[in-house]
């Protein structure tokens, strides 16, 4: 690893093309191959191209996905933005689609996978039987490890052959409007006086001169869980 560029290997990756490396990295991340990873991979390799690969992850360079699924891994892994880097935001649209920003360049791409991309009317064989299994073992949860592993080996093909189809079968790619959220404010650390641990002060509750985290106030917080962005009662589930 380049000790002064910790993303150097991904930025030759991506200048050079080299997508199917750069979808095993992701994979690395994600646990799994599929066309999800795959189509995320895609996305943000079309955004950098439009937009300059450098990124250091200070927020010079942002993706705001519009989703919460496999798709966000892959333009994780491409883009370098980040939930912890503060460069990746969630707007809970339910939209395959990614818009990539760069304050450096002032300019901004939105790129959303079209209408069948995931599994059009023209799916093949492969992709029909990967589905039907997806039913099985995804949504149903049904115990049958041959078909998972059946599943993973139609996947991993499937999610390599996404990485040779044209940009423009699969996305509608246009020039957005460069509008830049503020960059993420530095907070101090207040200490929660019942658990003792310290929090953002920004987070907390006052209660009887009392300065409390949010759990131990038992106040309601945000969670993204697999069905986007819930308010949790009381901090349960």
């Amino acid at each position: 690893m380049n000790p002064r560029d910790p993303r150097k290997a991904v930025k030759d990756l991506l200048r050079h093309g080299k997508l199917r490396e750069l979808l095993e990295i992701s994979a690395q991340l994600h646990g799994h191959y599929c066309a999800g990873l795959a189509f995320g991979v895609k996305a943000g390799y079309a955004g950098l191209k439009r937009l300059g690969f450098d990124n250091t992850g200070m927020e010079e360079l942002l993706a705001v996905v519009e989703c919460n699924n496999c798709f966000v891994d892959g333009v994780q892994m491409s883009t370098g933005c980040s939930l912890g880097n503060n460069a990746l935001i969630y707007k809970d649209l339910g939209k395959t689609a990614v818009t990539i920003l760069s304050r450096k360049t002032n300019g901004a791409v939105r790129i959303a996978l079209k209408s069948g991309g995931w599994q059009g009317e023209n799916a093949g064989d492969k992709q029909k039987e990967a589905a039907e299994l997806f039913r099985r073992i995804v949504k149903e949860r049904q115990d049958d490890p041959e078909a998972a592993r059946r599943m993973r080996v139609l996947f991993r093909e499937l999610s390599f052959e996404t990485l040779e189809r044209p940009e423009d079968d699969l996305f509608e790619i246009r020039e957005a409007v460069p509008e830049f959220p503020e960059y993420a404010p530095i907070t101090d650390s207040a200490r929660c006086s019942r658990c003792g641990e310290e929090f953002m002060e920004t987070k907390g509750s006052s209660r009887e001169g009392e300065s409390l985290c949010l759990q131990c106030a038992q106040a309601d917080c945000y969670a993204v869980l697999g069905r986007g962005i819930c308010v949790l009662d009381k901090g349960a589930w």
